[in-house]
């Protein structure tokens, strides 16, 4: 019981500093976006697309977050867009804290979108609000179809799934129509949407639903 209480008091603490990142975001009309994976669904190559495509019409900043390197940061910064990378040195998430702390490098008046790429992982994040307006989770074809019902909270927390890497589908053994299936038996409420950064396919509608959303 001790665990829990505990428990309580980390993730009490979390929300109280998410709540000041959300009221610091709205109040510079910055929308942000914390987008969460296991590792390997191409999390990082969707922010570049999402840059590409908006191509400077919408500022863009990116927090990325990893266990270890800033290999990310260096890809999304080649873009020239400005970006902090947090190493959480182990941490299997971003906690709001961690937000707050790297915001002092970015200059939110500037910037109409926040892309947060969290760490990898399909458990912890689901748990932490980091004061974003939409947590997106996005799971590739490779994975198979069966990851919203093995992992739950992170798709009921979720408002879009993004299932990537769509091209690959001739040659892996993923049930499209069921990972569609199982995802909104968790929560029907989710917005699917399919995309390739390979081939390009979905991106548009990708960043057109991001671009309504603002």
């Amino acid at each position: 019981m001790e665990i829990i209480k505990i428990e309580r008091k980390v993730l009490a603490k979390n929300d109280a500093i998410a709540s000041e990142n959300r009221k610091l975001f709205t109040d510079s009309g910055v929308f942000t976006v914390n987008m969460v994976s296991s590792p390997g669904s191409g999390k990082t190559s969707l922010v570049e697309r999402i840059i590409q495509h908006f191509g400077g019409r919408l500022n863009i900043s990116v927090i990325e977050g990893d266990v270890q390197t800033d290999l990310d940061a260096q890809r999304v910064g080649a873009y020239n867009v400005p970006v902090v990378q947090i190493i959480t040195n182990g941490g299997c998430h971003l906690e709001a804290n961690l937000v707050k702390d790297s915001l002092s490098a970015l200059d939110l008046v500037k910037t109409d979108l926040l892309i947060i790429e969290n760490v990898g992982n399909l458990v912890c994040p689901a748990g932490y609000d980091l004061g974003e307006d939409m947590k997106m989770v996005v799971i590739s074809v490779t994975e198979g179809d069966d990851k919203p019902l093995k992992y739950p909270k992170m798709f009921m927390n979720s408002k879009v799934l993004v299932i990537n890497k769509v091209d690959l589908l001739p040659y892996v053994n993923c049930n499209i129509a069921g990972l569609k299936e199982n995802a909104l038996k968790v929560n029907p409420d989710l917005v699917i949407l399919e995309t390739s950064c390979t081939s390009g396919a979905g991106i548009n509608e990708l960043c057109d639903f991001i671009e309504k959303s603002i």
